[in-house]
């Protein structure tokens, strides 16, 4: 599988990104910058975490306008996957490739903490590798990971089982204390309706190796990778 991972100014995760991608997973990923005309050698595309363009305006709101949003348009379209984290989780808010919108955070803090994520939702090409229930330690790091949407938009996320994960407890509640941003429900993750592009704001490549304290990120990678196996079968 061959994965692009995006670079925009200001993009500071990419390189984690891509060392789980071919390290630890045995991948082939590029690093790719914004200027990208086209994506159509990649499998899949990921979008990091970072400050693009300093965070100016709003998060996310100019790498909206990056040449290479085109083309990232183009590969969802096509119902290849797309994962944005952090950054990435708003770039696509602010793309309209998902809804809603990432907001400061109700404490008004940066925060860079473990945060314990619930899986709602197994049969996704990003949670396969992981049971319905089961309780992920992910990290965060942001200061705008408030994700708000209209009651409507939410009312849809829960009934058509697009929130992918939740904050919770580490025994797996969805407590107001769990939740490290204030984000509504709850919700640390979502995807589309054609279910190939998701939005996170924890980071998975920061829980991948032993040496960083934990590999429940790899969850993820893996199931993106045995999605594509599965497809090609």
């Amino acid at each position: 599988m061959k994965f692009a991972v995006l670079v925009f100014p200001g993009t500071w995760s990419e390189r984690d990104c891509h060392y789980v991608l071919t390290h630890e997973m045995g991948q082939q990923a590029d690093l790719v910058w914004h200027r990208a005309p086209d994506l159509d050698a990649y499998d899949a595309v990921v979008i990091p975490g970072g400050f693009s363009y300093g965070d100016h305006l709003r998060t996310g709101a100019i790498a909206r306008f990056s040449p290479v949003m085109d083309a990232v348009l183009r590969h969802a379209e096509a119902g290849k996957p797309v994962i944005g984290i952090c950054n990435g989780f708003q770039i696509l808010c602010e793309s309209h490739l998902l809804p809603g919108v990432l907001m400061r955070n109700d404490s008004l803090e940066f925060r860079c903490m473990p945060t314990h994520l619930r899986i709602e939702n197994a049969r996704t090409i990003f949670t396969r590798a992981g049971r319905e229930g089961d309780v992920l330690t992910v990290p965060i790091s942001h200061g705008e990971g408030n994700y708000y949407a209209d009651d409507d938009t939410i009312a849809r996320l829960e009934a058509e089982r697009r929130v992918v994960f939740r904050y919770v407890t580490p025994q797996g509640d969805a407590t107001p204390a769990a939740n490290p941003n204030g984000s509504a429900h709850n919700i640390a993750g979502i995807i589309n309706e054609r279910g190939n592009v998701l939005g996170m704001m924890p980071h998975p490549e920061r829980s991948s190796e032993p040496l960083m304290g934990g590999v429940d990120g790899l969850v993820i990678w893996r199931s993106m990778v045995e999605s594509a196996v599965a497809a090609t079968a």
